[in-house]
């Protein structure tokens, strides 16, 4: 398996975790959690594997994302 197919499998392997979490923390159906990760600037950045944001928990990640959406704008992690 090349680079790229490893990391869209760890992916597709993480958004589940994501949208769990989205709908946990934002009470929300399931087709609006995606339409919130897949539409956010965070999803943007998270499907660059260069950002290496897929590394981050799903916790963190969701963290991330509502400051987004609270704010406009996102405070990435120094690791990242």
């Amino acid at each position: 398996m090349d680079k790229e197919a490893q990391f869209k499998a760890t992916l597709e392997l993480l958004v589940p975790h994501i949208i769990d979490e989205i709908i946990k923390t934002r009470k929300i159906a399931e087709d609006d959690a995606f339409d919130v990760l897949y539409s956010s600037f965070l999803y943007s950045k998270l499907e660059d594997e260069a950002t290496k944001l897929w590394h981050l928990s799903p916790l963190t990640l969701v963290s991330l994302l509502l400051e987004e959406l609270e704010t406009g704008t996102i405070t990435f992690p120094e690791e990242t």
